[in-house]
């Protein structure tokens, strides 16, 4: 967003700049497509990646358990860390990936209507 100001002060063409704000909403609703999938995740509305949600698999031998155990750190990704009225940063993201997504869409429709 940072460079279609910048596009815009140096005087770079409409099309460049429509086109910048185009590929900001697409990537922005990406990441809320992320967010909402990770959320539901976290809420155990469906199943996650097994890396990260599912069961613990190939610790090795008994012998070795202990230091195998030891040694691994798994984050699991359908525990959220961390929640603030309710929801956690993967909530959050989705909001406002939306918000920003939605701001990146009304510039494209008010430049659309400008140009009409």
């Amino acid at each position: 967003a940072v460079m279609v100001v910048l596009g815009d002060q140096v005087g770079a063409s409409r099309k460049v700049l429509i086109a910048a704000l185009v590929v900001i909403a697409a990537s922005m609703l990406w990441n809320t497509y992320l967010g909402i999938y990770h959320s539901g995740v976290e809420w155990k509305w469906w199943q996650g990646p097994t890396d990260c949600s599912g069961a613990l698999e190939n610790l090795g031998t008994a012998g070795n358990l202990a230091n195998t155990l030891q040694k691994m750190s798994v984050v699991r990704c359908d525990e959220a860390a961390w929640r603030f009225l309710g929801l956690s940063l993967a909530g959050y993201n989705a909001l406002i990936s939306a918000s920003l997504a939605a701001i990146a869409i009304c510039g494209v429709v008010m430049e659309r209507r400008v140009a009409a």
